[in-house]
Formats: C-alpha cells, structure tokens, sequence
C-alpha cells in the first residue's frame, strides 16, 4: 500500500504542478481562451493564489516524506489539495461545466486516499 500512496502521490504532483504552473506563468485572458473559462468568474489574483496553492501542494505531496523533513506535511497537502479540489467542483457545477466536475472529483477522491493513508495507517 506504500507504494500505491507514493504513486498516486506522484501522479498527483505532476498534474497539480503542470496546472499550477500554468496559472501562476499565464495572464488569465490566455487562461480563459485556452479553456478554462471559470478564470472569468475571478480576478487575475484569486487565479494567481490558486495556482501557487495548487504548486506548493504538489510540492508538499512529494518532498517532507521523500527528505524525511517534517513528513506530517505530505497528509496536510493532500487535505489541502482535497479542499481546492472540493472548490473547483462547486466552480464547475455553478456553471454547469458537467466533465469538468468528473475530474475534479477523481483528483479530489485521490487526494483524499492519500491523505487517509498518510494521516492513518502508512503513515512516514
């Protein structure tokens, strides 16, 4: 099971730190034609926090355990990251962006089973 944590904690990374990268190197006008059309509904502040939370997390996920520096802080990420998640999921249903939610969902489900397993019995 410790290696299923750390595979979805690194999958997990991956993704948050590709998207997180995205919002904090792009103006928010590029962000919405590129299709992320929620960016509008918030300033190019609010996107710019997102996108730093979404990037320390994943920066979370990986390196407290992997350096074995305060490892308390890899579960926190992940409930941090679950939390974001959770967010962008009632973003996306107030829109009515229905395939969006599915994704959001399954990062969300992720996060959470690696924040149960760290928190609880694999814990570092």
């Amino acid at each position: 099971m410790n290696v299923v944590l750390w595979i979805i904690a690194g999958l997990l990374a991956l993704v948050f730190l590709g998207a997180g990268l995205m919002k904090l190197t792009q103006p928010k006008e590029r962000l919405a034609g590129s299709g992320m059309a929620w960016t509008e509904d918030f300033s190019a502040g609010v996107v710019k926090g997102i996108g730093a939370l979404e990037v320390l997390g994943a920066i979370g996920l990986i390196l407290p355990a992997a350096l074995d520096i305060a490892p308390l802080l890899t579960p926190l990420a992940a409930l941090g990251l679950a939390v974001v998640m959770a967010g962008a999921a009632v973003t996306h249903t107030r829109r009515k962006e229905s395939p969006t939610i599915v994704v959001n969902l399954v990062l969300l489900l992720l996060a959470a089973v690696v924040a149960w397993g760290r928190f609880g019995p694999y814990a570092f």
